[in-house]
C-alpha cells in the first residue's frame, strides 16, 4: 500500500496557501459537478475541502463561479457523452468572461484518450486531472491560475492513498466515508480497475478516526465505501477484515446507523454476514451486483461465482437476516448474450426478489476486454429485453412495497421530499424511501416513527406515529 508522504501533504497545504494569497483581492467561488458514484461524491467533498482552505465559496450558478470544475464517471458512455456536451457549452462562458477557469478531473479525465481529446478538440478547458493527482489538486490549480496555462496531470498509477485531505461537507447528518479505494477484479466490462488503481485499504485508526470526527459534528449515520468493501484488510499487516471493521465501527458511541457499499459476491464470508447479522448498528440492507444470470455469461464477465452459487449466498444472508432488504446491479446486453442467457437472469430476479435493481445496458468501454468482443446482438434487441427486465422488476418492487402497507418504521430525517415542499422524507432501516407531512419541531437529523398509508413502486408515505 501506497500512502502520501505527509512531506507531500505539507507541500500541498503551502500551494493551499499561495492560491489562498493569489486570490485575497478576490471573493472567488467555484461550481463543483459531480457524476457517477458515491465515491465520486466523496472526491468532490475533498475536492471542495482544499478549494475552502484556499478561499473558495460556493455557488451553483454557472455565471458567477470563477471556477468550473467537472469531477466526471467513465462507467457508461452515456454520462461521458453529458459531460463533453456541457464543457462544450461553457465555450460560450469563456469567451464572455476569459478569466473563467474550467476543469475536468476524475474517472473521465483519467483515461488518457479521454485527456487526449479534452486537450485537443476543447481548450476552453485549463486544467484536467485524474483519481491518482487528487491530492495535488492545490499545485495544479496554483499552476493553472499563475500563468493562465493548461495543467494536464494524468499519472499512469496503481492508486495511493492521501490521507489528512480536507473534507467539505453540508452538515448532512449521513456521510459517506472511504474505507479502501480500487479493485482487483478486472471485471472484462469494467474501467475501475484502470482509473481507480488497485485495491488498497486505509488503516483502521484512520477510519475509526474520521468517524469519530463526524460523530462529533452530529453525524449518526455512518456508510462505509469502497469499489468492493469486502476486500477490505487484504493488503494490510495486521490481521483484519471487513466484518472486523464493522465490529469496530458499531462500538462507536454516538453511531446509530451503519451502511456499506458495494459488495462483490465473491467477497462475501460468513464471518461478514455474522458480523451484519450480530451488529445492531448495522442495516439490514445489503446491494449485492449480480449482473447476470447466465453462468456462460458470468464466466465472459470473469465474476468468479455461478448462478447456483449466488442464489445460495442470497439463502445464507436471508437466513440469518430475514428482513433483509437486498438490492443489485444488472447487465443487459452484454456481447453475445443470448435470449437463453437472459432469460436465466430473469430467473434469477424472480428467485431473490429484490427491494429494487440498478439495471443498464452494456456500455463498451475503450481499454477493457469486453470492448474487443464482435457483437451479434442488435441494440433493438437488446432494448427489447431492458424493457422486459424493468417490467419484471416494477411488478417485483410493487409487491414487495405493497406488504408494507400499515407496518411502522423508524426514520433517520433527511430533510424536504424532492417531488412535495409540504413532505418530509427518511429511509428505513432497509433503505426504503418513505415521505410524511411536515411537522412543527422535527427537522433534518431527528429520528422519527412513521406509519405506512401509502404503497407506490419506488417510495412509500405514511403518517407520523405518536409515541
Amino acid at each position: 500500500m501506497k500512502t502520501v508522504s505527509a512531506e507531500e501533504m505539507n507541500k500541498q497545504a503551502e500551494f493551499s496557501d499561495r492560491v489562498k494569497n493569489m486570490m485575497a483581492h478576490r471573493s472567488p467561488k467555484a461550481l463543483v459537478i459531480t457524476y457517477g458514484c458515491q465515491q465520486n461524491e466523496n472526491d468532490s467533498e475533498r475536492i471542495r475541502g482544499m478549494l475552502a482552505v484556499m478561499g473558495y465559496t460556493f455557488t451553483e450558478n454557472k455565471e458567477e463561479a470563477d471556477l468550473i470544475l467537472y469531477n466526471t464517471c467513465a462507467v457508461r458512455e452515456g454520462a461521458e457523452q453529458r459531460v463533453l456536451g456541457n464543457i462544450g457549452a461553457l465555450v460560450h462562458e469563456k469567451r464572455r468572461r476569459p478569466e473563467l477557469l474550467i476543469g475536468l478531473c476524475g474517472c473521465m479525465a483519467q483515461q488518457e484518450h479521454m485527456a487526449k481529446t479534452i486537450k485537443s478538440k476543447y481548450r476552453h478547458v485549463s486544467l484536467v486531472f485524474g483519481t491518482h493527482s487528487l491530492h495535488k489538486f492545490p499545485q495544479l490549480l496554483y499552476e493553472a491560475l499563475l500563468d493562465d496555462k493548461r495543467v494536464f496531470s494524468v499519472e499512469d498509477s496503481e492508486g495511493v492513498i492521501a490521507e489528512d485531505v480536507p473534507m467539505y461537507r453540508t452538515g448532512d447528518p449521513k456521510a459517506w466515508v472511504s474505507v479502501m479505494y480500487g479493485c482487483n477484479n478486472f471485471c472484462t466490462y469494467c474501467i475501475v480497475p484502470y482509473v481507480r488503481g488497485r485495491e488498497r485499504s486505509r488503516q483502521p485508526e484512520r477510519v475509526l478516526g474520521e468517524i469519530k470526527g463526524l460523530v462529533a459534528q452530529g453525524v449518526t449515520e455512518i456508510s462505509l465505501l469502497g469499489q468492493n468493501v469486502n476486500a477490505y484488510g487484504k493488503d494490510l499487516e495486521e490481521d483484519i477484515d471487513f466484518a472486523d471493521l464493522l465490529r469496530m465501527v458499531n462500538s462507536i458511541p454516538g453511531v446509530r446507523r451503519i451502511r456499506f457499499m458495494t459488495s462483490h459476491p465473491k467477497d462475501i464470508s460468513e464471518r461478514l454476514i455474522t458480523a451484519m447479522a450480530e451488529c445492531d448498528k448495522v442495516m439490514p440492507q445489503l446491494h449485492l451486483p449480480f449482473q447476470a444470470g447466465s453462468d456462460r455469461i458470468l464466466k465472459a464477465m470473469n465474476r468468479h461465482y455461478n448462478q447456483a452459487q449466488y442464489l445460495d449466498l442470497v439463502r445464507r444472508v436471508r437466513e440469518k437476516m430475514p428482513d433483509i432488504t437486498l438490492t443489485t446491479d444488472i447487465i443487459v446486453g452484454f456481447p453475445n448474450e443470448s435470449a437463453e442467457d437472459f432469460e436465466e437472469t430473469i430467473k434469477v430476479l424472480e428467485a431473490v426478489r429484490f427491494d429494487s435493481v440498478f439495471s443498464f445496458i452494456y456500455s463498451k468501454r475503450k481499454g477493457t476486454p469486453a470492448a474487443e468482443i464482435d457483437d451479434k446482438v442488435t441494440d433493438d434487441e437488446k432494448h427489447k429485453r431492458f424493457d422486459r427486465l424493468l417490467e419484471v422488476q416494477n411488478r417485483i418492487s410493487r409487491e414487495i412495497n405493497d406488504a408494507c402497507f400499515g407496518k411502522t418504521y423508524e426514520l433517520l430525517v433527511e430533510g424536504e421530499s424532492k417531488t412535495d415542499k409540504d413532505m418530509l422524507t427518511g429511509r428505513t432501516p432497509g433503505g426504503k424511501i418513505i415521505n410524511f407531512p411536515k411537522k412543527n419541531g422535527i427537522k433534518t437529523g431527528d429520528y422519527v416513527t412513521v406509519t405506512v398509508n401509502k404503497t407506490n413502486t419506488w417510495s412509500l408515505s405514511g403518517s407520523l406515529t405518536e409515541n
